[in-house]
């Protein structure tokens, strides 16, 4: 080779500059292999990509995808793909959280929680910073085994947790920050309750199929085979919907967990008494007003602290109230009654004075779409008529009644009063997307056609 290089002939002139351009091709090390990462969890059994492989993946496409595209595509898709993975939980200091929310004096952040939040920056991520107290002691490998996991997850219709920090009695969780608005305030606007985003019928089928497949993601789908996970925090004013397409994603996942509010070991031991218990009561409280009339002294909250918890009106099972213990079951409950308060635009629970009375009557999202699918009365032009007058007026009527009529009874089978009779949310997924896909169907068909013009001119 050094012969070649030196001689001046005109045949190594032209077997030079090839042997330059061959050069990176034949003697291509293969790249480095990065030291090995730490898990913060100790004995953890994720499968997903610990940061440290991103970097080598996205080096790895990098070379591949620059003989094809520009560098700045192939940057743009790299820096995607790199953002999409899932990382290692990060673990904040106290101070370093009271230096970014300015010893938490900033403004509170108060869109999908009623706890005091913070946004602000964190690490160069625009993050949102929940305080929250532990309803439960727990030990700190099990924290650190639910963190890791918690924070590994991945789904799009789910809100990422970063990290997070603990200070005496409180936990401060960090989740991604998401520009969007909640699901609640985009239903009922208090400056214009004529008004909503969510104006088609698509665009609330896209929200319904979203929650789906990230609740499914969250019970089923997590790879876990060690704990159950319960997001137990299902409402309307935990949903953030995103602009364009007005996609749906879930708020506080991992809190329940991460707070104590579900001791695995409990749940485990104490379901299938808690629910004989619990139906026994049932059967008395046929004939009673309410589960509050009937005396249990096993119910009772104030004998033991496992039976504090928090919950909000219009979304808590009869189990849960009795209880106290939070299962999957009551994620299913949860998410049925935001689906009918989707559909319908109202409130959960509404309290009209009556005059007649002089009492307030209580009305629920599940008591009036009971009455119009159940009741075979022909008042109000049949069950199609009171459905079309039960849906959100501001659809300006314009939805196919089949598939609206299988989603209430979809979202009513998830608030069935008795826990084993409602469906899990595999199934409730694959129904809502196959709604979806008719609703999609049902769209392409009355949109107007494109081939003509139209013309709202004076003539």
């Amino acid at each position: 080779m050094a012969t070649q290089a030196t001689d001046p002939s005109p045949k190594s002139n032209t077997r030079t500059p090839r042997t330059q351009t061959q050069s990176p091709r034949t003697q291509r090390s293969p790249a480095p292999q990065p030291p090995p990462q730490t898990s913060f969890a100790t004995g953890s059994s994720s499968t997903s990509v610990p940061s440290t492989s991103s970097a080598t993946s996205g080096a790895y496409l990098a070379t591949s995808s620059a003989t094809s595209s520009s560098k700045h595509s192939a940057g743009t898709g790299i820096s995607e793909f790199r953002d999409s993975l899932p990382e290692n939980p990060h673990i904040y200091s106290f101070s370093e959280l009271c230096s970014a929310t300015n010893n938490f004096l900033s403004k509170t952040y108060t869109s999908t929680s009623s706890t005091r939040s913070w946004r602000c920056t964190l690490r160069a991520k625009s993050v949102i910073v929940f305080q929250r107290k532990f309803r439960r002691k727990i030990e700190t490998p099990q924290l650190r085994q639910r963190l890791s996991v918690i924070c590994r997850s991945h789904h799009m219709s789910i809100i990422k947790l970063l990290g997070a920090s603990i200070s005496g009695d409180h936990i401060y969780l960090v989740y991604d920050f998401v520009e969007g608005a909640n699901l609640a305030n985009c239903l009922r606007n208090p400056k214009n309750p004529n008004f909503t985003v969510l104006n088609t019928w698509i665009s609330r089928m896209q929200i319904a199929t979203d929650l789906a497949h990230g609740l499914d993601y969250i019970h089923n789908n997590t790879g876990l085979n060690f704990c159950t996970l319960v997001h137990n925090h299902i409402k309307s004013s935990s949903i953030i919907v995103t602009e364009p397409s007005f996609n749906a994603k879930l708020c506080h996942f991992g809190t329940a967990q991460l707070c104590g509010e579900i001791d695995e070991d409990e749940n485990n031991k104490d379901k299938s008494k808690k629910a004989k218990e619990f139906s026994e009561i049932q059967e008395v409280s046929e004939e009673e007003e309410s589960l509050k009339t009937l005396p249990s002294p096993k119910l009772k909250r104030s004998n033991s602290q496992k039976m504090q918890f928090q919950g909000v009106r219009g979304y808590m099972p009869p189990e849960f109230q009795a209880t106290g213990i939070a299962t999957q079951k009551c994620d299913v409950y949860a998410f049925g009654v935001v689906i009918l308060e989707l559909l319908c635009g109202e409130e959960p629970l509404k309290y009209k004075y009556d005059k007649s009375t002089g009492d307030f009557v209580r009305t629920s999202v599940i008591d009036t779409a009971r009455a119009v699918i159940d009741d075979e009365g022909d008042g109000g032009g049949g069950r199609e008529g009171r459905l079309r007058k039960w849906v959100d007026r501001r659809l300006n009527d314009s939805f196919p009644i089949d598939v609206a009529e299988k989603i209430v009874r979809l979202a009513l089978d998830c608030v069935h009063v008795e826990a084993d009779k409602r469906p899990n949310m595999g199934r409730v997924t694959g129904k809502i997307s196959r709604l979806y896909l008719e609703s999609r169907i049902w769209s392409d068909n009355v949109r107007m056609p494109t081939g003509i013009s139209v013309s709202l001119a004076p003539r």
